[in-house]
C-alpha cells in the first residue's frame, strides 16, 4: 500500500469533491495506478478472462494508462476519462461467469492495494460497473424471434 502521506498533484475538474475523496478514502494517482496494473496483470493470466482481454489488446500501455484515467474518474470525480465504456464492450463474448471473475479479481486487488474504505469504493463502483456492462451487453444480443406458426 502507497505511503498516506504522500499525495500526488491530482489534477480534476472537482478539485474540492477530489480532495475530499481522496482524504477520505486514502485513494490517489499512484495507489489506483498500483490497483490498475496488478489487476490487468491477474487478468492477463487469468485463464477465463486472459484470452478475452489478449484477443483485443495488442498494446497494453495505453490501455493500462487509460483504466488509470478511468478509475480516477470513477473514484475521485477528476473527469480524467474521455471515453465510452459501453460501446467498447458490446460484442464482447462474456456472459455473467466472467463479469463474477472479473470483481473476484478486482476486490481481491482492492482489499490488497487500497486502505479499507479505498477499497470498499472502488469495489462498490466496479460491481455497478460490471451490472450495467453485462446488461448492456446482454441487451445487444441478437435474439430469436418465435415463430407465430
Amino acid at each position: 500500500m502507497a505511503d498516506p502521506d504522500v499525495s500526488p498533484e491530482v489534477f480534476s475538474v472537482r478539485p474540492e469533491l477530489t480532495a475530499r475523496l481522496m482524504a477520505e478514502t486514502r485513494l490517489d494517482e499512484k495507489i489506483l495506478t498500483e490497483l490498475v496494473h496488478r489487476f490487468y496483470a491477474r487478468v492477463r493470466k487469468d485463464s477465463v478472462l486472459g484470452p478475452v482481454f489478449e484477443a483485443r489488446i495488442t498494446d497494453w500501455a495505453p490501455h493500462l494508462e487509460r483504466m488509470v484515467a478511468f478509475w480516477s474518474s470513477v473514484a475521485l470525480m477528476t473527469g480524467r476519462y474521455h471515453g465510452a465504456p459501453m460501446p467498447a464492450h458490446i460484442g464482447l463474448p462474456v456472459g455473467w461467469a466472467e463479469f463474477e471473475r472479473w470483481l473476484a479479481l478486482f476486490r481481491e486487488t482492492a482489499f490488497e492495494t487500497c486502505a479499507p474504505k479505498g477499497a470498499a469504493l472502488v469495489i462498490e463502483r466496479a460491481e455497478r460497473i460490471a451490472r450495467s456492462l453485462h446488461m448492456a451487453i446482454e441487451d445487444a444480443r441478437p435474439r430469436a424471434v418465435p415463430s407465430l406458426q
